[in-house]
């Protein structure tokens, strides 16, 4: 009898500033049957540090997906995006913008510095939840991750 090897926790770093969406989208991927490991930073500074591991983020796990707002503290979301996509230890990461913005500025901004795709968080818990079910499955169940990023 083989054994079948657990697959490894999803590692999602979620960068958000308000403590009431971070936690309402926490819930929202708790809400999935996959295994995964949120990390929440709440300013563009934190993000690049724990994604570089840096500092106090020595330890971090590289993340999987990243989901970032774009009205962060001390460095934008856009700043982050721009920093991320430049570097070569980073950018193969996916980038999903998931802000409360719809305005075409910020998502034709956000597309021409790479991100992967730009979601507008809805109002509601439920709505919420069927949003990151849907980047959940479409990032970890449809598309085929670089080498060393598959589940």
């Amino acid at each position: 009898m083989t054994e079948t090897a657990q697959p490894r926790p999803i590692e999602i770093l979620l960068v958000e500033d308000s403590p009431s969406d971070a936690m309402m989208t926490r819930e929202a991927l708790n809400h999935s049957k996959l295994v995964n490991r949120i990390e929440v930073v709440d300013n563009g500074e934190d993000a690049l540090a724990l994604l570089r591991r840096q500092g106090r983020y020595a330890q971090a796990n590289r993340p999987d997906l990243i989901l970032l707002d774009l009205n962060l503290p001390r460095k934008n979301g856009r700043e982050v995006l721009t920093e991320v996509k430049k570097d070569e230890d980073l950018k193969s990461i996916p980038v999903v913008v998931l802000t409360s913005s719809r305005a075409e500025e910020d998502i034709v901004r956000s597309y021409g510095l790479y991100a992967n795709c730009y979601v507008s968080k809805p109002v509601g818990f439920d709505e919420l939840v069927e949003v990151v079910q849907s980047i959940r499955h479409f990032w970890f169940s449809v598309v085929t991750l670089p080498p060393g990023r598959e589940l």
